[in-house]
């Protein structure tokens, strides 16, 4: 019988209809952030992980309404990281999370190529004293893309990330975006309902392929220019570059993304991809009080809008009419 240590932490986690059939390492690795599938199999072997509370194998199917209990071992000492003070401004902090308006050209957490200057970094220097896993990005239940900009929550304590996983999981958070595409978007409003995966030509991308995992996101026009369409963009899921390869998919790909749009020319200069995070809508983990958090669109992206207008009053050809 296994003896857990009186810090372990508890979580449960209830299979949806859609999940029926997921191999079970496989199903809990996606959901628990910092797990991977063979620390599963070894916690399956520890007796760490129930269902229905039973031990498990790591090739056994989950059915829907299968309760999964998984004893995470206590929280490890934060690692070597680097403090490094950074202009990160703070909109929202709590005992419980902290929310970051996330500027462009920062990394979310070290990664090969990007060992210094990212958000966790800036999180140790003035958090210095956080416990919270994994070790290597303490805290992180979601990114952002380096060079999109916006609202980027944090969790302070191992119980609250694993409640705001379990949310972004349960598709419970209300994700907005504002994004610039080229081209003339016609409908007023949409859905993009297409999987995404690993790019199988080009690693380093993502695709829309058969075999992906869904990816569903939702569009309104807010401005319609002669080169480009201004858009408010909902995402219900959280794929890696989603919106960034659902606009490519469509054909409007966002103005400035040179991984997914190519060198495409426009009619005025961009210094980055036009993607900002700004709303979220999600439930405190300690209070379960609803909270909504906005941040407006950086200078630089204003300066974009303020420039295309400009060109319309006074007729400037547009270089890539769709």
């Amino acid at each position: 019988m296994t003896t857990r240590p009186q810090e372990a932490i508890r979580l449960v986690l209830q299979i949806s209809e859609r999940e029926h059939g997921e191999r079970l390492d496989k199903l809990i690795a996606s959901r628990v952030t910092g797990m991977s599938r063979s620390f599963v199999q070894q916690m399956m072997k520890q007796g760490e992980i129930l269902v229905n509370g039973e031990p498990c194998k790591p090739a056994q199917r989950v059915r829907y309404g299968d309760r999964l209990e998984v004893y995470l071992p206590p929280v490890a000492p934060p690692s070597d990281l680097e403090p490094e003070y950074l202009p990160i401004p703070v909109i929202y902090e709590d005992d419980d999370i902290i929310v970051f308006d996330k500027p462009p050209g920062i990394v979310t957490h070290p990664a090969p190529g990007h060992e210094h200057g990212t958000l966790v970094n800036a999180l140790k220097a003035i958090r210095p004293d956080l416990q919270v896993q994994p070790s290597h990005r303490p805290g992180i239940v979601h990114r952002l893309d380096k060079d999109t900009s916006g609202l980027l929550v944090v969790a302070k304590t191992e119980p609250a990330r694993l409640a705001l996983l379990e949310q972004w999981h349960s598709r419970s958070v209300v994700k907005k975006y504002t994004a610039l595409v080229h081209g003339v978007v016609e409908p007023d409003s949409g859905t993009i309902d297409a999987p995404i995966s690993r790019d199988p030509r080009e690693r380093t991308k993502m695709a829309v392929v058969p075999w992906g995992r869904p990816a569903i996101t939702h569009f309104r026009v807010i401005e319609r220019f002669r080169c480009a369409t201004l858009l408010d963009v909902t995402i219900e899921t959280g794929r890696t570059h989603q919106i960034r390869v659902h606009c490519a998919f469509i054909g409007h790909s966002v103005v400035g993304d040179q991984q997914y749009g190519g060198d495409r020319p426009f009619c005025v200069p961009v210094p980055r991809q036009f993607l900002h995070a700004r709303y979220l809508r999600f439930t405190l983990p300690s209070t379960g009080q609803t909270i909504e958090l906005e941040t407006p669109l950086p200078y630089d992206l204003r300066h974009v809008l303020e420039a295309i207008r400009q060109c319309e009053r006074e007729g400037v050809p547009c270089s890539n009419r769709a």
